[in-house]
């Protein structure tokens, strides 16, 4: 999907992030992955995407915000591959 030129990346139910300004896709069950939730939550810096479900992924932008999905984090490669093919 396309937006005035910007291909988007479906982070799941129905939310889009612009492709070009993702950094990482990571898996947030490590520790510093946890560590970075807590500090980005604590600077205001992160957006839930889950609708109450549980996080399955976050996504890293080059603006530092951390947008948590409740999309696998395979998946997400998997679509960020199609939007850029």
């Amino acid at each position: 999907m396309s937006v005035s030129g910007k291909q988007l990346l479906n982070v799941g139910l129905g939310n889009f992030v612009v492709a070009a300004r993702v950094v990482a896709m990571v898996n947030p069950a490590s520790s510093p992955m946890r560590r970075m939730r807590e500090e980005a939550k604590k600077d205001g810096r992160i957006i839930d995407a889950t609708q109450g479900r549980k996080t399955r992924s976050l996504v890293i932008t080059d603006s530092n915000h951390v947008i948590l999905s409740a999309i696998q984090t395979e998946t997400l490669r998997q679509r960020f591959q199609e939007e850029n093919e």
